[in-house]
C-alpha cells in the first residue's frame, strides 16, 4: 500500500488527524449530508447542478471535520472522564490544542472559499451563520441543557445554504426542511447522548439526554413524529409521488425500531439505535431522488 511507504513518524501522526476530524467515522458526515442532498434536489427539482453537488459534498465533509475538531479542542478537559472519549487524540496529548485549532480554522477557510468561488451572493451571506453555530455548538453544554438545539441548527445550516446555491433564493418549504432536520437531530443526538449520560453526569456536562430524564425515549418518539408530519407537509407542497412517501414510511418504521433498540436502556442499544438514522436519511433521500427523476 501507499501509506506503507510513509516513514512511520508521520504515518501516525496522519493517523491521529483522522482521528481527530472523525474520518474513520462517517456516521456524522452521512446524518449531514442526507437532509442537505434533500434540499439540493428539491431545490432543483431532481436536477440538481454538478457544481452544487460537488460543492456540498465537500462541503459537508470539510464542516464536519471543522466541528470534530473544534468539539474535542472544547472538550479536552472533560473527555478523559468519560469511557467513550478518553482514548481521543486530543485527550491522551497525541494532538495538541493548537493543531485542533489550526485545523479547524483551515477547514472552514477551505469550505468558504469553495462557496465564493462557486456559488452565490446569498450562499455566501449564509455562510457566516453556519460557521459561528459550527463554532459555538461544542460550548453550548457548559451552560445549557440544549446543546443538541444548537447542533440542530448547526446540523441544519447547510439546508438554507444547499437551497441557495441552487434555486437562487429561499422558499417556505426551505424553512420546513429545517425545522424537519432540527427536530431530527435533537432526537438521534439525544440517544447519542444517552450513551454518556451515566460519565456527563459525574462532570457536570450538560444535555437533552440529562434534561429529558425518565421520558427521554418518549419525547424522542414525538419529535420523530414531528419530523415525519413536516416531511410530509413538504411532500403535499411538491405534490410528490409514492416512492417518496414509500421513503417516509421507511423513516418511520426505522424510527420505531430504533424505540426498540433503546428499551432496555443499555448504552450499546442505544448507540445502535443512533447509528440507525443514517438509513432513515437515505430512505427519505432515495424516495425523494426517484420520485422527482420520475415526475
Amino acid at each position: 500500500m501507499l501509506l506503507d511507504a510513509v516513514p512511520e513518524n508521520i504515518r501516525g501522526r496522519l493517523t491521529d488527524y483522522a482521528q481527530l476530524l472523525r474520518i474513520n467515522r462517517p456516521i456524522g458526515t452521512l446524518l449531514l449530508l442526507w437532509p442537505t442532498y434533500w434540499a439540493l434536489w428539491l431545490a432543483g427539482n431532481g436536477s440538481p447542478g454538478i457544481g452544487n453537488i460537488i460543492v456540498f459534498t465537500l462541503g459537508v465533509f470539510f464542516m464536519r471535520a471543522a466541528g470534530c475538531a473544534i468539539n474535542d479542542f472544547a472538550d479536552r478537559d472533560w473527555d478523559k472522564h468519560v469511557k467513550r472519549t478518553k482514548d481521543r487524540p486530543l485527550t491522551t496529548g497525541r494532538v495538541n490544542a493548537w493543531e485542533a485549532v489550526a485545523l479547524f480554522g483551515g477547514l472552514c477557510v477551505i469550505s468558504f472559499l469553495m462557496v465564493v468561488l462557486f456559488t452565490n451572493t446569498l450562499t455566501l451571506y449564509l455562510s457566516f451563520g453556519g460557521a459561528v453555530l459550527a463554532f459555538i455548538y461544542p460550548f453550548t453544554k457548559r451552560y445549557t441543557h440544549l446543546p443538541q438545539l444548537f447542533l440542530g441548527a448547526a446540523f441544519s445550516w447547510a439546508i438554507p445554504m444547499a437551497w441557495a446555491a441552487e434555486a437562487g433564493e429561499l422558499s417556505q418549504v426551505t424553512w420546513l426542511l429545517f425545522t424537519a432536520n432540527l427536530l431530527w437531530t435533537v432526537a438521534y443526538d439525544t440517544l447519542y447522548g444517552m450513551v454518556d449520560r451515566d460519565d456527563d453526569l459525574k462532570i457536570g456536562i450538560k444535555s437533552t439526554a440529562i434534561l429529558f430524564g425518565e421520558a427521554d425515549r418518549a419525547i424522542i418518539g414525538i419529535l420523530q413524529a414531528m419530523v415525519v408530519l413536516i416531511l410530509a407537509i413538504v411532500g403535499q407542497r411538491y405534490d410528490l409521488g409514492p416512492f417518496y412517501h414509500l421513503g417516509l414510511a421507511t423513516m418511520a418504521c426505522l424510527f420505531i425500531y430504533q424505540q426498540y433498540l433503546a428499551k432496555d436502556r443499555e448504552r450499546d442499544g442505544y448507540f445502535k439505535a443512533f447509528l440507525n438514522n443514517n438509513w432513515a436519511g437515505f430512505a427519505v433521500f432515495t424516495g425523494l431522488a426517484i420520485d422527482l427523476t420520475l415526475s
